[in-house]
């Protein structure tokens, strides 16, 4: 398991081709974020998981399989794996940001270009309904502050 890499792998590499041509801009593997998400786009309040179908348990995939080799070390492991996933996807919604999980299974070739049109779709959809709504980042914070100078001042 060493040997497996969790930064800049092929299908990664494909989305970050694809956003970058299109003129989206965007962070690698965001540190102060839960999870570390893989591509982070902060224009759009957006984080993308690029998930390996094996790794992360993908549900009816064909690369998806248990070893026969200690199963109950694999099942264990990715049940793991599914509810970090889930953990952090939770944390990321709570902190305003919206979370896309591409499956590697997903950009194989004869899926690939219906599943980066469809992102970029969902970027731009994204966008403009967070901004027609006059979404601003931490939006929530400044209401309630005022809210609760407010409260402070019919206090005294």
């Amino acid at each position: 398991m060493a040997a497996i890499h969790s930064k800049n792998t092929k299908p990664e590499l494909i989305v970050r081709k694809y956003l970058f041509a299109k003129g989206f801009r965007y962070r690698l593997n965001h540190n102060r974020l839960p999870g570390h998400p893989d591509i982070v786009m902060k224009k759009y309040r957006t984080c993308i998981f690029v998930n390996g179908c094996f790794w992360h348990g993908h549900e009816g995939c064909k690369a998806f399989r248990i070893p026969k080799t200690n199963t109950d070390f694999w099942e264990n492991k990715i049940a793991r794996n599914k509810q970090r996933d889930h953990q952090q996807r939770l944390q990321l919604a709570k902190m305003g940001w919206h979370c896309i999980t591409i499956w590697e299974c997903e950009l194989k070739p004869r899926n690939r270009m219906q599943t980066l049109v469809a992102l970029e779709y969902t970027l731009n959809h994204i966008f403009l309904c967070d901004h027609s709504k006059g979404y601003a980042p931490f939006q929530e914070y400044h209401e309630m502050a005022a809210d609760q100078r407010q409260t402070d001042e019919n206090v005294e």
